[in-house]
């Protein structure tokens, strides 16, 4: 058995390839990104024709790996949590259409908000559409649970969700291979052709097995090897932890003898008879999860018992952010041990738009055509260009989801605040901008889009771009007039021409698009070193 030193991103990615993908289906998105670029760069995946090409949005993703399951196949899609949004429609009907191939559904959240906008919690969807989810507490585990999550998709035919956080994401321990590589399955169509037809009368049917099946996956919890309990002497306070929390719980404990009843929950739903044993035995519980706290309220109704259950609910713990060993030993009555406060003489570094990144004269451009103009009337969109809203620009007033911007600039024109201009990468336009360009074709708003060009998905790794060499023709064929497509240098020698050009399209009553085209400078670097590399 071979052992390799792995992320917990490669961990995954690897368990998905020694379990027998044939094709993984992602958007990149920070803390998960890595997940697919170690299948990109796997020779075993090249060789055995394993599908790895990154997707238009993570709705595409989820349905086109929907679509390999259906054929047979084992896959594997990926996102951050907020993608989870975006593929939430698919996602949540998958749970009532059911799987043919084994398909597992990996959502990396960001508590915290180390590079996302929000923190939610991806058990919560898994909840939601009543499928059973995976939680690895370190990256051996996340190895080991993709092939357990593959056999079990496949049993009860259903999608299986994996969630994982940034912490396991991105650190590293050694990871055991299993001795034997799985095959790929053989294609193989759904022995009821009518599985993915979701009719009404039909759909009707599918939850109702739905609902059934959720008894044997609770049973399922109560043996799974991600489910254990360990006892303890101290009967005055039980412990339910989850995820790599369960890590943070051992490091208060040295010699790793924790003198509470603990349960270390890897895998959901809930199994209730270990949860009925700890209420049985303990005054009360302290539950400790990372993002929200979906255990700590399912017990204080699924007990209904009067035992005090404790958390982040009632403030033994932080409401938000992420756990570590000193919060736990807090709750646990330790010491506080987190030192000293940072002194005034360190200053936080924000981060910033690299040296001689192509948004910088794009946005000194867009800031010296509104100068004249109310300030507030740009909206932006999420990528490395969003860092525009700090000084020394400040040239930005939005940064929402994906696709946002393009959208809240229509609103915004619609309820009467023209010009208005909405900012958006290459990238994040094909990923979610294009049906807002529609409407807002359809309705002639008189809104001016900047699509900004560096021809890469440069915040998450400087990934292939889905919009590379295509936006004006997309732009055209969803009606925007070839006259209102401009195609700007952003460089400090054009800014007067490029300040004319953003001034005539701003005045122009309809939809206006303005596209300044340079190519991202670390994406220069990257492909200049690979050359240099390879000679």
């Amino acid at each position: 058995m071979q052992k390799l030193l792995l992320l917990g991103d490669e961990a995954i990615a690897q368990g998905a390839l020694d379990a027998g993908i044939s094709g993984i289906y992602a958007y990149p998105g920070t803390p998960s990104t890595e997940i697919t670029e170690f299948i990109q760069n796997s020779k075993f995946a090249h060789d055995n024709h394993i599908h790895s090409s990154w997707s238009t949005n993570e709705k595409t993703a989820m349905e086109s790996a929907l679509g390999m399951s259906y054929a047979g196949k084992r896959t594997m899609v990926c996102m951050k949590h907020v993608g989870l949004n975006v593929a939430a429609d698919p996602f949540i009907n998958s749970a009532i259409t059911g799987a043919n191939g084994g398909i597992m559904v990996v959502s990396a959240d960001d508590p915290s908000m180390h590079s996302s906008q929000n923190e939610q919690d991806s058990r919560f969807f898994g909840k939601f559409a009543l499928v059973p989810i995976l939680e690895p507490s370190h990256q051996q585990e996340a190895y080991d649970m993709v092939g357990y999550g593959f056999d079990f998709s496949e049993k009860y035919k259903i999608p299986i969700l994996m969630r994982i956080t940034t912490r396991l994401a991105h650190s590293r321990s050694g990871v055991v291979r299993n001795a034997e590589v799985r095959k790929q399955n053989e294609l193989k169509m759904p022995s009821d052709l009518r599985q993915f037809v979701l009719l009404p009368n039909l759909a009707k049917k599918r939850y109702k097995n739905l609902l059934k099946d959720h008894t044997a996956f609770v049973m399922e919890s109560e043996k799974s090897p991600f489910n254990l309990y360990f006892d303890g002497p101290d009967k005055s306070k039980g412990i339910i932890v989850c995820g790599i929390a369960y890590n943070y719980l051992m490091e208060n404990f040295p010699d790793r003898r924790v003198p509470f009843p603990v349960l270390k929950i890897g895998q959901y739903p809930l199994p209730r008879n270990m949860v009925e044993k700890m209420a049985d035995e303990c005054d009360e519980i302290l539950v400790i999860e990372e993002g929200y706290p979906i255990i700590e309220e399912l017990l204080k109704g699924y007990l209904g018992r009067g035992i005090k259950v404790r958390g982040r609910l009632d403030g033994t713990l932080p409401r938000d952010g992420e756990l570590n060993p000193n919060l736990l030993a807090v709750a646990l009555g330790k010491p506080d041990t987190f030192g000293l406060p940072v002194p005034d003489l360190v200053v936080g570094r924000p981060p910033s738009l690299c040296s001689g990144c192509p948004h910088i004269d794009s946005y000194y451009a867009l800031s010296e055509t509104l100068h004249s103009l109310s300030h507030g009337r740009v909206f932006s969109d999420i990528g490395c260009y969003t860092l525009g809203a700090l000084k020394p620009y400040e040239a930005i007033n939005s940064c929402v989801d994906m696709g946002a911007s393009i959208t809240m600039a229509k609103g915004a024109a619609d309820a009467g605040l023209i010009p208005s201009v909405a900012v958006i990468g290459d990238s994040t336009f094909t990923h979610s901008g294009m049906t807002g360009l529609l409407d807002a074709v359809n309705d002639k708003s008189p809104i001016t889009v900047m699509i900004l060009d560096n021809g890469t998905t440069a915040m998450t790794g400087g990934q292939d771009s889905q919009a590379f060499g295509k936006i004006e023709d997309i732009c055209k064929g969803l009606g925007v007039e070839e006259a209102h497509i401009r195609i700007l240098k952003p460089l400090k020698k054009y800014h007067d021409e490029n300040v004319a050009i953003m001034k005539e399209e701003l005045a122009y009553m309809g939809v206006s698009v303005i596209i300044p085209r340079r190519e991202c400078i670390v994406a220069i670097d990257k492909r200049i070193r690979e050359k240099l590399k390879n000679k």
